[in-house]
This record gives structure tokens, sequence and C-alpha cells, in this order.
């Protein structure tokens, strides 16, 4: 099917209409707050790193970011200098003149952004202060010993009194528009519209603490909502989709090769884990893999750990020669590698030096006798101590354990989700095992002594990313998967699996599996998964390059460049940010 044919790019439906014109961005100011502007916690950093340069494209020298200043970040991520606007220059030095500490300079992403930080520690002696104000002005009291609640209203205030040193220079009309992500930031909101400063706000919630929790009690969630949405609640604006900075991960045609490349990678380290135990063709195993937040049942962890059980069962009875090795990259608390992983490693450069040096001394004999004009005899051409050099490297591969499910020691091992569950569906990596575990609890890295990988080279060097996530209002994973040219396994209760379902055809074509975890039982839902995980199996090495180049021409539309109109315009024929201007008081609620 053509990719022109089955795409949608329609706007979003249902909407309240606004009639104001395009925005006069010369004569504003827009400042998006955020406790993850230039300090990487989650994926808001991601949103706000990526849409930075669309966003400065469209606003110039009048949109800046204000967040927390951290040294250890500002050292490599943002050059200082002294703001070009007299009016955020004068805010700045009223806060100085105060005992605050202020930086100004430009982010050193694409884009290069305006960066207004504030130093929380230079301002905590005013914390009691501004927890009264935050009490009277919303009833929410602060618990004492809660660190990073007392950080969110020292940032929050601190926000909101730049806004109102700000404000003060500009006539009623708000000329500035605030933009504050997720809680952390809040505080700044309900101050400034508690203190009635003429700012236009925006507050876009990424993910809620209620929700991740709630979801992860097991209360049937989706079910049961009628009972939060028969409570009165502020009504949502507009949902937005995230996008990426495509440009940051385009390969053009090379991407295909790097698929191999960083399989072959990937290929040595299951080499070094399975060593004693290689009864299986690398060159007919699939890798699959799930990464992100250690969060079991929000993750699909449960219900991918359960369809992988099933697959193994139809990979034995089937008697298929594909091997499936699944890794989970899912940081928890650990306390050194695994001895046994370590060793595997160790065992698999032994085997290749001892390969080399023999290839070495069989190649100069070789050699040797082509210039003598004789066929060697290839009996004689290895002498005993080579054949005696190779025992000893055969020998030391054989082993009488399985090879570990983890690579590193776990700290509370029997209370580990993951490997109670693979306790349970008994997959310990036998060799009649068709599907073999691997769970490796820390992010990835290239300078690893075990998987020298980046994360974003291990995902090319994959077959398959699954998150079968159950409470994932975006899902930033299957969105790297797919600019990278990967398929990837989603459900219909992600963001991102709602958006593919809306604006691509036929998703599966595409590499885009979309799980229905919201109309089905769980057990339906499991095995629908075990048939997509079986049905990409049966593929062929043709067939999934044809898949991966389908799946990486949908990158377009998670680039930026085309939604940040879903930000910055979402409404047909009026912009988001004009609606929160012509409130009054001017406020508007984005979920991301």
């Amino acid at each position: 099917m053509p990719l022109g044919r089955s795409l949608s790019m329609t706007s979003l439906n249902g909407l309240p209409q606004c009639e104001d014109e395009d925005l006069p961005v010369e004569d504003l100011l827009l400042f998006e707050i955020s406790w993850e502007v230039t300090n990487k916690v989650g994926g808001i950093y991601t949103v706000i790193q990526t849409k930075a340069k669309t966003t400065a494209d469209e606003w110039g020298e009048n949109y800046f970011l204000i967040g927390p200043y951290f040294e250890q970040n500002v050292k490599t991520q943002v050059e200082f200098s002294e703001p070009p606007n007299p009016a955020v220059k004068k805010a700045m030095d009223t806060m100085k003149s105060q005992g605050c500490q202020v930086f100004f300079g430009r982010w050193l992403i694409e884009g290069s952004p305006y960066v207004l930080l504030f130093d929380i520690g230079s301002a905590a002696w005013n914390l009691d202060k501004w927890k009264g104000e935050f009490w009277e002005a919303s009833n929410i009291g602060i618990p004492f010993h809660d660190r990073e609640a007392n950080d969110a209203v020292i940032f929050g205030s601190l926000t909101a009194w730049f806004l109102k040193e700000l404000s003060c220079q500009f006539d009623d009309k708000p000329n500035i528009i605030a933009h504050f992500h997720e809680w952390q930031a809040g505080v700044g909101l309900i101050l400034s519209r508690s203190q009635k400063l003429p700012v236009a706000t925006i507050f876009t919630t990424h993910a809620t603490l209620l929700g991740r929790y709630l979801c992860a009690a097991s209360l049937d969630f989706y079910n049961n909502l009628d009972q939060c949405s028969a409570k009165p609640s502020p009504e949502i604006n507009v949902v937005t989709p995230n996008g990426l900075n495509i440009k940051k991960f385009s390969a053009m045609h090379e991407f295909q090769n790097l698929h191999s490349m960083y399989k072959a990678r990937i290929q040595e380290f299951i080499r070094g884990h399975f060593y004693g135990h290689l009864d299986f063709d690398l060159d007919k195993t699939l890798f699959f893999f799930i990464a992100g937040r250690y969060e079991f049942s929000n993750k699909g962890a449960d219900m991918f750990l359960e369809a992988l059980s099933r697959l193994n069962f139809l990979l034995r009875v089937h008697k298929t020669d594909v091997t499936v090795i699944v890794f989970f990259i899912m940081p928890a608390k650990t306390n050194n590698f695994n001895v046994e992983t370590l060793k595997g490693q160790a065992v698999r450069k032994q085997l290749w030096d001892t390969a080399q040096s023999v290839k070495e001394k069989f190649g100069r004999k070789l050699y040797n006798a082509l210039l003598r004009g004789e066929i060697p005899d290839l009996n004689k051409i290895l002498d005993r101590d080579d054949i005696s050099i190779m025992k000893r490297a055969i020998f030391s591969t054989q082993r009488h354990s399985l090879p570990p499910v983890t690579t590193h020691n776990m700290i509370d091992d029997s209370n580990d989700p993951i490997l109670n569950t693979i306790r349970r569906i008994g997959l310990f990596n036998n060799r009649t095992d068709r599907v073999k575990v691997i769970l490796h609890p820390e992010f990835l890295s290239s300078t690893s002594p075990l998987l020298p990988l980046d994360y974003e080279e291990f995902v090319r060097g994959c077959h398959l990313g699954v998150f079968p996530s159950y409470y994932e209002p975006w899902g930033y994973t299957p969105a790297e998967c797919t600019v990278m040219g990967i398929p990837s396994v989603t459900t219909n209760l992600s963001g991102f699996g709602c958006f593919m379902q809306e604006h691509v055809a036929d998703p599966e074509a595409y590499g885009i599996y979309i799980v229905d975890r919201r109309f089905r039982s769980p057990d339906e839902s499991c095995n629908q998964l075990t048939q997509f995980l079986y049905g990409f199996c049966q593929q062929n090495r043709r067939q999934r390059i044809i898949q991966r180049n389908r799946t990486e021409r949908l990158s377009d539309l998670l680039d930026w460049k085309y939604l940040a109109p879903c930000w910055n315009s979402p409404l047909p024929g009026a912009k988001g940010r004009a609606c929160a201007l012509q409130r009054n008081p001017p406020m508007l609620r984005w979920q991301g």
C-alpha cells in the first residue's frame, strides 16, 4: 500500500473553536517552564529538548525556557550570556538584588534556545514563607521532609516571582505566555493565578502519579473511569502528541547497514553469555527487547513474559529452527555484575584470541607451502601444539550450569517480579527452550564491559521492540523504534498506539503492532500479543528487511516539524496559545 494512501493527517476533532487570528509572535514572550530544562530526569526532557528547535524557529528571540540550576548539568549544556531582552534583564536584576541567583544563557542543543535557570539553594531560606503563601493560595500543605515537594515550592515561587517582575513592565494586556510542564512546575502556575498576574497560562501533564499507582494496583482502572468523570473536574482543552527530532536519528539508506553492524555486536555478547549452550544458529536468532522504567504491570512486562511462555510452546511444538532472545532493559537495584556473565565474556575473548593465534600460524604455513609450489597436507599443517591449544579452548567452554537469566546480582532477588515470573513460567534458558531471556537491570552504555552499546545502537541491532503497556500516556520507546526503522509492539492504551491507529490505515503492515488492551480481557490480549510475536518469527529475512523499510518511512509522522503545530496551533484555523490569551483569567490545559 503506498504510504500516502495509508496516512491521515487530519487535525484533532471535537475541540472548541477559537476565533483568533494568528498570534502576533513579535509582540509576545513565550516561557516554557519545567524541572527538566537542562536537567534530564525522564521523558519530559526529551519532549522539550527535541521540540526546542521547532519552537525557536517560530518564536525566535521571544522564546525562553525556565528550569532549575544544577552546576553539573550546565557545565556541558549551557553557554552563559546576557539577556538581549531588556525587560527580562530588569526582572532578573531585581531578583538578584534580593539575594536570588539567576543564570541566563543558551542551551547547547539544536535550536539553541534561551534558558533562564534558578538556583534553588540560594533561595531556600524563603521556603517557610513560600509554603505559607502556597497554603493561602491552594490550601495544600507540604510535608517538612519531602525534598522533592520542597524543591517544587521553591522553583514555583521563583517562577511566579520572575513573572510578576516581568509583567510589571507591561500594561494589563497579557504579553506573556507561560507554559508549565507537570506538577513540579505547577506551583508557579497556581501562585501566578492567585496573584492575578496578567500572564496567559498553559499547563501540560505528561503522566500522573495517581494514574500510575492506580493502574499498578490491579483495580481494573480503565473500566472504572466513569466514577472519576462523574465528579466535577477541569476540562482538558487539548490532547497533544509528542514528537522527536528526526534529524538526530536519520540514517537515510544506511539504517539497514547499521542494523547489521549493531546486530553483530549483540551476537558477540550472546556468544559469551551462552557459551557451552550455543546450540542454536545465530543467523536464525531474533532479538526482542522491552525497555523503560521498572514498572512491572504498567509497562506490560507481566503480559510480555506470559506471551513469551506461550511463544516458547508454539515454537517448540512446530519444531521451528528460529530462536528468540529477549532482553529486559529495566533498571533495578543491583550490587555488581553476575560472575557467570563476566566469565562468559572472558571465555569468548579467550576463544577468539586462540582462534586468531592458530589462524596466523595456519596462514603462515599455507603461504610458505604455496611459495614452494606445493599443495599442503591439511592433516599436517596443524601441529600437536595447535591441536592441544584448541582442545584446551574447547574444554574451557564446558559448563554445568544454565546461562544466567540476569546479567547482574539483584539486591532483592527473591522479591523481584520479573525473576519471580520467570521462575513461575520456567524460562530458564534451557537447551530445549526456543525463547531465551536476559534481564539487564541497568541502563545501557558503550563503556559497559558486558554489552558495550548505547541504547540507540542496541535498538538498531534488535529486530523487535515490545511495549505492551497498561499505563503509557505517550510512549517514547516505540516511537524511537519507529524512527530507527525497527518494528515495535504497542497497545491502544498508550498515546503512541492510539496516534498510530488514527493516522496509519494498516499499522501492522508498517511494523506497528497494536495490542488491544482496552476492549479485550487480559488473556485475550496476551493471546493477541503471542500471535503478533509468532507471526513475526515466521517472517524470513527478506520480509523483515521490507518491513523495516516501511517502518522507517513513518518517521516523518513523528517529526516535530509536523507535530509542533499540534502544540502551537492545535485548533483548526486558530492557535492554541491564542485561546490561552483569550481566556479570563487566561488559562489552557493540555495533556501531553
